[in-house]
């Protein structure tokens, strides 16, 4: 199944809100970070960092809208480890008080890093996968727990639908010299026919500290970053 449309990003979604509420939790932060990939970026999002309750039900509430904004089908979500299965979690919470879903349950499941071969064993924890799967993490940088994801849902007769992010880097994956032509979510969407569906970008960021004197010198940081490895 291929499908044109790669990315998704709804327009009733206060994407700003969220930049803000990344900021204030800390998850968003500014400087000089290594990346997997051994890049040297201006900021780093690390969505392990909401680690409170409070921030998680409120990230949460953020997927939820994000998907349900988006008009794409779903019976249930899945979260790859580590970090995709709070996510998982949280969003199914936020998603079952929803009025959108009222009447049915929504489901998650995530995997396990090594099987398990005691009590119920397996690799897999939750609901068992079947319908239409949407795969839950927060940024694509290689694809590589995408692609695990796919494999697993399909090994399960399950589909994969979509896959939800919280930030889209919109920056192109590869070594120096060899960068994609696309996005890693470009890339993603292109190789699994899989919309790919954010809460936020990078212009989102961009667009919030543009102007604002206490973050200027990371905005200039940032925007020759995006020069580097960034799409247009």
């Amino acid at each position: 199944m291929t499908t044109d449309v790669k990315t998704a990003q709804p327009p009733s979604l206060d994407r700003a809100a969220f930049v803000n509420f990344a900021l204030d939790e800390g998850v968003l932060r500014f400087g000089q970070f290594q990346t997997k990939s051994g890049r040297l970026s201006p900021y780093f999002f690390d969505a392990g960092l909401f680690n409170h309750g409070a921030s998680l039900a409120r990230l949460g509430e953020f997927y939820a809208e994000a998907l349900l904004a988006s008009g794409q089908p779903f019976d249930m979500l899945f979260g790859p480890a580590y970090k995709g299965i709070s996510l998982a979690a949280t969003a199914s919470m936020a998603l079952s008080v929803r009025a959108e879903c009222a009447g049915r349950p929504i489901p998650f499941a995530f995997n396990r890093k090594e099987a398990k071969d005691h009590g119920e064993g397996g690799s897999l924890v939750g609901a068992p996968l079947a319908g239409r799967v949407v795969i839950i993490d927060d940024v694509i940088t290689a694809g590589t727990s995408v692609r695990e994801s796919v494999d697993i849902i399909r090994a399960a007769g399950a589909e994969p639908v979509a896959v939800l992010i919280a930030l889209d880097r919109m920056e192109r994956a590869g070594a120096e010299g060899d960068l994609s032509a696309g996005s890693a979510v470009q890339e993603v969407g292109k190789r699994y026919g899989l919309p790919v569906i954010t809460i936020a970008t990078l212009e989102d960021i961009m667009a919030l500290i543009k102007g604002q004197s206490a973050f200027t010198d990371h905005a200039a940081a940032i925007q020759a970053y995006r020069d580097r490895y960034g799409i247009l």
